[in-house]
């Protein structure tokens, strides 16, 4: 294990341990009773699987896909291979046009994307591991969303701090709109 791998552990291990933003999550969903459907390509269903480690999670989870090649977001989501081909798979646009996909394809309240590079390949000098656009919409406002996680930490924990900033992001934007 590297010293960037136990520096994020420690920062983490609260939440870790608690699933506080899951728990945040699950109650802003259901006290506004919406339905969330994700669709993650870096994070491999890993925001999927911590929202459904809280309990009576049926209630607020609508739709989960994984959508790693280009190809299953063109056939899935309706992400338009223009798209892709200008801006690159790990783009705001794609993570947009992904949103949108679930939200036309799959009749859900609010919908989170996740697409970036968990390394410790594929990067370029525009696109560095630890690179995420993430996007989470309704049907009357869409936003996307750009971090850079530390680039040292391992593939497994930086799927992790991927889907932190996420569930971030999904709290602020629940709150702000609901």
């Amino acid at each position: 294990m590297h010293f960037a791998d136990i520096e994020f552990i420690i920062k983490n291990l609260y939440g870790i341990v608690v699933q506080s933003r899951e728990k945040k999550i699950a109650q802003l969903l259901t006290r506004n009773a919406l339905k969330l459907a994700t669709v993650e390509s870096c994070t491999g269903g890993l925001i999927s699987s911590r929202m459904t480690d809280v309990s009576g999670s049926s209630v607020y989870i609508h739709q989960n896909l994984v959508t790693y090649a280009n190809e299953a977001k063109v056939q899935m989501l309706g992400v338009n291979r223009n798209t892709i081909e200008k801006y690159g798979v790990v783009s705001e646009q794609v993570a947009l046009e992904m949103v949108k996909g679930m939200l036309e394809r799959y009749n859900c309240g609010v919908a989170m994307s996740t697409t970036g590079i968990a390394g410790p390949l594929g990067a370029t000098e525009e696109k560095p591991v630890g690179l995420i656009y993430i996007g989470i919409g309704n049907d009357k406002v869409q936003k996307s969303y750009k971090f850079e996680a530390n680039p040292k930490i391992s593939r497994r924990l930086m799927k992790y701090a991927f889907s932190n900033k996420a569930f971030e992001l999904l709290i602020n934007f629940l709150e702000e709109n609901y």
